[in-house]
């Protein structure tokens, strides 16, 4: 799997990629939003970003480290 980047691109950076939100979300878009680049030098990482700001910065995770934040949370 590539390294991740030295600095974070935006979601606009990422505008390829399918966005998906939890079954769980309610209507009130108070939530996160998941994708998997497919391509590039980002494929293989999941990124995550807030539902209410679209057009703002995504955070990029390896799937191991997804795998341990959401254990840790859940």
């Amino acid at each position: 799997m590539p390294a991740p980047p030295r600095t974070i691109p935006s979601s606009l950076d990422l505008g390829d990629v399918r966005w998906l939100r939890s079954s769980y979300s309610t209507g009130a878009n108070n939530c996160v939003e998941t994708a998997r680049p497919a391509t590039g030098p980002l494929a293989g990482l999941l990124a995550v970003r807030d539902s209410k700001t679209p057009d703002g910065p995504a955070l990029l995770f390896s799937p191991a480290s997804w795998a341990e934040f959401t254990a840790a949370v859940g």
